[in-house]
């Protein structure tokens, strides 16, 4: 594996998004972020993706048993994203029709999130970084039990090589430049779900009044 991946920065060209079981029936069991806040990050996550023009690969784990069905509000945002229903894997990496929907794209950088962190998220990462590919672990549109699972599951992810990071740092290095034919997109995306949105109105209403 090349050293050269962990220095290259996503791009619009480069990067597809995977959200892994945001499922009803799992984030009910998510104690390590607060609810309102982790619908926020999710749901940033997903509009950086629509915005970007990046694919979108969608999976669930058993959504008719007790995982409940993806989160619907993520899929009305990104209604043309390839959605694969997995019947047991526990480990996407381990359906082939959801590797082969990645492999499809022919892009190596992963931006992945999954409830919960410690499984749905840590198990395909790893598995993708075995298999050449360079995920990106959002773990703030992720979720798990506690507070010390997510720690412990972050420290496994970096010893394997994942990297690990936040949906707004991913925004900002696929962003790249404010020149870039994506900047004002993702950034009224950043707006809308931080604090920078005061900045963004700042530069927005300077720049009225300039022209």
């Amino acid at each position: 594996m090349s050293k050269s991946r962990f220095s290259e920065f996503l791009t619009v060209d480069n990067s597809v998004l995977v959200l892994i079981d945001h499922q009803t029936g799992l984030l009910a069991s998510v104690r390590d972020i607060e609810p309102d806040l982790l619908r926020t990050n999710m749901k940033a996550l997903v509009k950086m993706a629509k915005a970007a023009d990046i694919p979108v690969i969608v999976t669930s784990s058993m959504p008719d048993g007790p995982n409940g069905p993806f989160l619907q509000e993520l899929l009305d945002i990104v209604p043309e994203a390839e959605y694969i229903r997995r019947p047991g894997e526990i480990n996407a990496w381990d359906n082939p029709d959801f590797k082969a929907a990645i492999e499809k794209t022919g892009r190596k950088k992963v931006i992945m999130a999954g409830i919960v962190t410690d499984v749905c998220l840590m198990f395909p990462a790893i598995s993708a970084v075995a298999d050449g590919y360079d995920p990106y672990a959002i773990i703030d549109a992720s979720g798990t039990w506690n507070k010390l699972v997510q720690e412990v599951t972050i420290h496994r992810l970096a010893q394997a090589g994942v990297k690990v990071s936040t949906w707004a740092s991913a925004l900002a290095e696929m962003m790249h430049d404010w020149r870039s034919d994506k900047a004002y997109p993702l950034a009224g995306v950043l707006s809308e779900h931080t604090s920078y949105g005061l900045v963004y109105e700042s530069f927005l209403a300077t720049q009225k009044q300039e022209a």
